[in-house]
């Protein structure tokens, strides 16, 4: 099995250490990951700019651009092999709910998945590392079973995944759920540069306003680890009939 890490904390993060070395004796694994912190980046790729591969001193290598462009890279030409499978992560923070929209994380892993890769997207819901040899251990789990049963060999889904900052013994199973719903972001904060500008500072995620059973902010909140599979249809389905009423309206047939 080969495996291509990335993450969007910057390939000196702690997390993505963690995966490696919880990867590394069950699979190839190679590792391209961005040169800084680029969260909330999602799938946004570099096109105005020329972007460099590095390597670190630990093997790594890394870009000076997005999660996203980073997946790119190397399976359009950085690495001279298709890997069977994409992680991101570990995260410093989770990515449930609205969060994924935004999440640099889940656009890198995404960004495997529209090559036709299998990918996972693995997070922490706290941002303080606290158990992160833990979540390492669960994500090589994870991975291993799903070897073990055939499913990376299948055709190419999208997981996301969040693991409970807690000690082995306290963490509950892995629960498969929807993603919930936060409440919109709280106001932009806004500050005065020393020139006399106004400088603005996007305000901190909302809470969660549906966390109801089944979804992956209950899964969490109950110790458990919450998996959700993604799609990238955008398409309102269950409003197209809607639409399709309306055309006449909107084209000036009526």
């Amino acid at each position: 099995m080969k495996i291509l890490i990335s993450n969007d904390d910057g390939f000196r993060a702690p997390g993505i250490e963690a995966l490696y070395q919880a990867l590394k004796d069950v699979a190839d694994v190679e590792v391209v990951a961005p040169e800084h912190n680029n969260s909330a980046k999602s799938n946004a790729l570099t096109l105005h700019t020329p972007l460099y591969v590095q390597r670190a001193s630990n093997g790594f290598r890394y870009v000076n651009g997005t999660p996203a462009d980073c997946v790119h890279i190397a399976l359009t030409g950085l690495l001279n092999y298709r890997p069977d499978l994409v992680v991101s992560g570990i995260n410093n923070g989770a990515n449930m709910g609205d969060d994924t929209i935004y999440s640099g994380t889940v656009g890198a892993a995404m960004e495997g998945y529209l090559f036709g890769i299998p990918a996972i997207a693995f997070s922490q819901v706290q941002r303080d590392w606290l158990h992160l040899n833990v979540a390492a251990d669960k994500a090589r789990e994870l991975v291993l079973q799903m070897s073990r049963q055939g499913m990376i060999s299948t055709k190419p889904w999208l997981l996301n995944v969040n693991i409970p900052n807690l000690p082995l013994d306290q963490m509950g199973h892995l629960k498969l759920c929807r993603l919930g719903r936060r409440h919109a972001a709280e106001a932009v904060i806004t500050q005065q540069s020393p020139r006399g500008e106004t400088m603005y500072w996007i305000g901190a995620a909302g809470p969660a306003k549906d966390e109801a059973e089944g979804t992956d902010f209950y899964a969490t909140a109950q110790g458990h680890i919450a998996m959700t599979p993604l799609k990238v249809d955008l398409t309102d389905h269950d409003h197209l009939s809607y639409w399709a009423q309306n055309m006449p309206k909107l084209s000036g047939q009526n």
